[in-house]
């Protein structure tokens, strides 16, 4: 028994069995996030150029996912000048700070970096970074708030931060004059 149909329709059901075929093929993979790149003693600030190590305060790091490129700052002060910039806001990146409750404030240890926008930070304390005032970093809030209670300031998350938490009252232009 043969099937009379035109060549046309057996042509569309071809087309379509191969384009069911294409698209159920194989599932998406979604990228796995990058580690955390350790700072070394000779890495410099992605923002002011200085030499990062030998600074207190938490740090920060970013990770490009389309290259893996690595930028790190001295400071999440900085990471957060460089990201809130309109050219870089909308990157997606991995970004990495410390945890503060985790490392000590004179020294942070790399083991202690966690994923940035899932950090709480704490704006406006007394407690000094590397550039002086800086963001506090926490991977807990219930951590922030401590931190707060004890050195001031307000605690906010990643997406809460603005160019004026960074700055501390400093006009942007004026950042760049501060003695490092």
């Amino acid at each position: 028994m043969r099937l009379n149909i035109p060549r046309f329709h057996w042509f569309l059901i071809i087309l379509s069995a191969f384009t069911i075929s294409a698209c159920s093929g194989g599932e998406e993979t979604v990228a796995e996030k990058p580690a955390p790149v350790h700072i070394e003693s000779g890495d410099e600030c992605h923002v002011c150029g200085m030499i990062i190590s030998g600074f207190p305060g938490p740090k920060g790091e970013s990770i490009a996912g389309d290259s893996q490129r690595v930028r790190k700052f001295c400071s999440t002060r900085e990471l957060f000048a460089w990201k809130l910039q309109p050219e870089n806001i909308h990157q997606n990146d991995t970004l990495y700070v410390h945890d503060m409750a985790q490392t000590d404030w004179d020294n942070p240890a790399d083991t202690a970096l966690v994923d940035a926008r899932d950090a709480f930070y704490v704006a406006g304390s007394d407690a000094k970074g590397a550039m002086g005032p800086t963001l506090a970093s926490f991977a807990l809030e219930a951590e922030a708030r401590k931190f707060a209670n004890s050195h001031g300031g307000r605690v906010l998350r990643y997406g809460e931060i603005t160019l004026a938490d960074v700055s501390g009252g400093m006009a942007m232009g004026e950042m760049g004059d501060m003695d490092h």
